[in-house]
């Protein structure tokens, strides 16, 4: 009977220790050793001139590189983000409704999940690319002039939209779609009965049940936008820079250039990394509060 009391007691513990292992060694670790590393100056070929407290921050926030790269993170999280949030909206309200080959259609706007980020890149850069890409081949074909995809920030920020829409706008649409499902139809059909309009039904009846759903993705697509590293990067052929003139160079990718390319400076890269991850609390906070203020508007 000892036995068994101490089985029920230490056995839940047991089945969850794994995870908090796992993230000690790879989640709080990394995160309080880079919280000390942005304290020192430091660098990657052995020098370390100790604690300075927060210079490294003083200098990360009075660096004009840094605003930019920020600007641009916040220009593509927005220019991403918004259209596609919108659009898995529309396409969960649409895969809620009967038609043949359901299954497999909603299998399919899964796809574009799994492929390969590399194979996103490589393929969505020829299609923007500057002389024989698809894109500037049916602007031209419409009496347009080709763009330079690369060289100018709306056109770079379009195209890096692009390839983030088509790999994660199915995903978000499946989210939406199993919170969709799990609503009573019985509301449907009484709104049908009271005359409410299709539009009317969803817009009253799916989005604020759906809210917590809502709710979710924004916060994990903000915390994706705003780290967002690997599309810029093959768009631009691999160079860390962003363009030209760092027209699309995000925050994620000056962190890599600044500790790994530039001067190997760790501890402003440390700093750097430490303020997006504060900048990410707080915008992920903010969007809380939106969401949940403009759903209790639709449903007062």
């Amino acid at each position: 009977m000892r036995l068994g009391r101490l089985d029920l007691k230490i056995s839940p513990y047991l089945f969850v220790a794994p995870f908090f292992l796992l993230f000690a060694v790879f989640g709080a670790y990394p995160l309080v050793y880079t919280a000390v590393l942005s304290l020192r100056k430091n660098t990657l070929t052995g020098g370390d001139a100790g604690y300075v407290g927060f210079e490294n921050y003083s200098k990360v926030l009075h660096d004009e590189h840094f605003w930019k790269v920020l600007g641009n993170t916040f220009g593509l999280f927005v220019v991403a983000t918004v259209p596609q949030l919108i659009l898995a909206l529309m396409i969960a309200s649409w895969l809620n409704k009967k038609m043949r080959a359901r299954t497999a259609i909603r299998m399919g706007v899964l796809i574009p999940n799994i492929t390969s980020v590399a194979a996103v890149g490589i393929v969505f850069g020829l299609i923007f690319a500057d002389r024989y890409g698809l894109a500037n081949w049916v602007l031209q074909s419409i009496g347009l002039n080709a763009v330079e995809w690369r060289n100018h920030q709306w056109s770079s920020w379009t195209a890096i939209a692009f390839m983030v829409d088509w790999r994660w706008t199915g995903y978000n649409a499946l989210i939406y779609l199993a919170a969709m499902q799990a609503i009573p139809k019985e509301l449907y059909e009484s709104a049908s009965l009271d005359g409410a309009s299709a539009f009317r039904r969803f817009w009253r009846i799916t989005v604020p049940l759906i809210q917590p759903t809502i709710l979710f993705t924004v916060i994990i697509s903000t915390i994706g936008g705003m780290q967002l590293f690997t599309e810029p990067l093959l768009f631009n052929y691999g160079r860390i820079q962003g363009g030209s003139l760092n027209e699309f160079q995000t925050v994620a990718m000056y962190i890599y250039e600044t500790t790994f390319m530039n001067n190997f400076n760790v501890g402003k890269g440390a700093a750097i990394s430490w303020l997006l991850f504060l900048i990410i609390l707080i915008f992920a906070l903010v969007n809380f509060l939106l969401v949940r203020r403009s759903v209790r508007g639709q449903t007062s």
